[in-house]
């Protein structure tokens, strides 16, 4: 049975995520709502919200989850040769509201998107408050793909990207995680498996292994604030993550 969430405090806390459903996989709790406080906390308990339009905020935690360890990122020979040529150029909180806004065109013969306007104001309130963030890819001064996530600690957890040109959402990936690197993040988390990820080094780790890397990682102090030119702050570690059973 889904755990009811109540939309009036969102400092409720969620339900242990070996609760979550076998199928669908990992859907774990129904309702609330996405404010900051509610989302960080989620995110922090290894939880993320997906939904369709006119759907009720869906929470999910799904087993095995697929996440990438930057420093473990493979680069083909072509892409490799892309970077070289330098075809393109990239930015970091340049422009957020253009990448989400890219990220949430709709794909795929069905058209569908899942980013829908309520989860758009979400991630735009979370890169406010200097949480989310984004990378742009740039060719000739037009944006040509890019992707964006939430980073809490030392683990961001990539929430979408998009390309418009061949291997632009490639590029931006290789950005992230050298700019992660250099900065001591352990972790991206790339909730579920694709077949692009697994080819630049994503890999699926079992979700108590998972909650046990946000244990140890997420209380870290973490990069709070823009990115752009690398104008960076360090904030003091979250506290102890807020959930019904731990």
């Amino acid at each position: 049975m889904l755990y009811l969430l109540d939309p009036k405090d969102p400092r409720a806390p969620f339900p242990d995520v070996e609760m979550a459903e076998s199928e669908p996989d990992g859907l774990l709790a129904v309702g609330g709502d996405l404010s900051v406080t509610r989302l960080v906390n989620a995110y922090r308990c290894g939880i993320f919200p997906w939904f369709g339009d006119g759907d009720p905020i869906l929470w999910w935690s799904p087993d095995p989850r697929t996440a990438l360890f930057p420093d473990r990122l493979r680069i083909s020979r072509s892409l490799r040769k892309t970077l070289r040529k330098g075809r393109f150029s990239t930015t970091a909180d340049r422009d957020f509201d253009a990448v989400i806004s890219a990220c949430a065109e709709p794909r795929g013969a069905e058209g569908g998107t899942w980013l829908v306007p309520d989860m758009i104001a979400a991630y735009r309130s979370l890169h406010r408050h200097g949480l989310a963030h984004s990378v742009e890819v740039w060719q000739d001064g037009v944006l040509a793909g890019g992707l964006y996530g939430v980073a809490i600690g030392r683990v961001f957890f990539g929430e979408s990207m998009f390309t418009r040109i061949s291997d632009a959402s490639k590029v931006a990936l290789v950005h992230l995680c050298r700019t992660l690197s250099d900065r001591g993040f352990r972790l991206i988390d790339c909730q579920v498996l694709t077949g692009h990820l697994i080819r630049m080094g994503a890999e699926q780790i079992p979700r108590t292994d998972f909650i046990r890397m946000l244990d140890r990682w997420c209380p870290l102090p973490d990069w709070r604030g823009s990115w752009d030119d690398q104008q960076l702050r360090t904030t003091e570690p979250l506290p102890k993550r807020n959930s019904l059973t731990r």
